[in-house]
């Protein structure tokens, strides 16, 4: 074929995918209505379930790893007290180990509580996937005992808690969760810390043991609003595909 042959041929246009998309509501098809859809989304399923597990298994090897941590540093300081009774060499060495073992909670803390995150947003990509099955095949619900809404209150009905994260019930299930639990702890920590070190400068149990209440009172407080706002950013970072209808 020679030259001028070639110039003679229109030149080829690249289908875009805004053509792609007006074709598909011409002919009337969708993407679930292609055979291959299932296998595809089975696959993404399976996906999704293998990185829950991978992130399951950071936080507990992360909690267990503090609270291992947090157990060999106090029957550390229980050998010094035996040694050194509970003077004040004893009171410093205590306020530096405690110091640390706070800084290893609230490390802990911090990526448990990403690990949550990228927990959640993984199941409501399960939901998304879900309700692609029951465009599928319509009439499932009654077989499904997990929800088929990518929006913050479907993630939560999974867990059977309430979409209000400040509510009573909301509140009450945060403490029970793995979060919770290691704030708890870490506000355990500063309360003790906070009250040996104003032991050391005012030598007044009762002054100490005040500070050191106020303060673990303050930390599970903090923490409590802390985490409500953080589950609050993420709700509003989530933007659902498929919500709940009333919405």
């Amino acid at each position: 074929m020679d030259e001028r042959t070639l110039q003679g041929l229109p030149p080829e246009q690249p289908r875009t995918a805004v053509d792609g998309d007006a074709a598909e509501e011409r002919s009337g098809a969708r993407p679930i209505d292609d055979p291959r859809a299932l296998t595809i989304l089975t696959t993404e399923h399976w996906s999704l379930l293998s990185a829950r597990s991978l992130v399951y298994n950071e936080a507990f090897a992360r909690g267990g790893m503090f609270l291992t941590f947090l157990s060999a540093t106090l029957v550390a300081l229980g050998l010094v007290s035996t040694a050194t009774g509970f003077s004040r060499p004893f009171l410093s060495i205590a306020a530096a180990v405690l110091a640390v073992d706070l800084f290893m909670g609230l490390a802990t803390l911090g990526r448990v509580a990403s690990a949550t995150a990228e927990d959640l947003r993984y199941l409501a990509g399960m939901n998304r996937l879900r309700h692609a099955y029951h465009e599928i095949v319509p009439g499932l619900e009654k077989y499904f005992i997990s929800g088929r809404h990518d929006d913050i209150r479907g993630i939560f009905e999974i867990y059977s808690a309430s979409e209000e994260v400040m509510s009573r019930s909301g509140i009450l299930h945060g403490l029970t969760t793995t979060p919770g639990m290691l704030a708890a702890i870490c506000a355990v920590i500063a309360g003790a810390l906070a009250g040996i070190i104003t032991l050391l400068f005012s030598e007044s149990t009762m002054i100490a043991g005040i500070v050191a209440f106020a303060v673990l009172v303050l930390g599970n407080v903090l923490a409590t609003v802390l985490m409500g706002r953080k589950i609050a950013r993420f709700g509003d970072s989530l933007r659902p595909v498929f919500p709940h209808p009333h919405r």
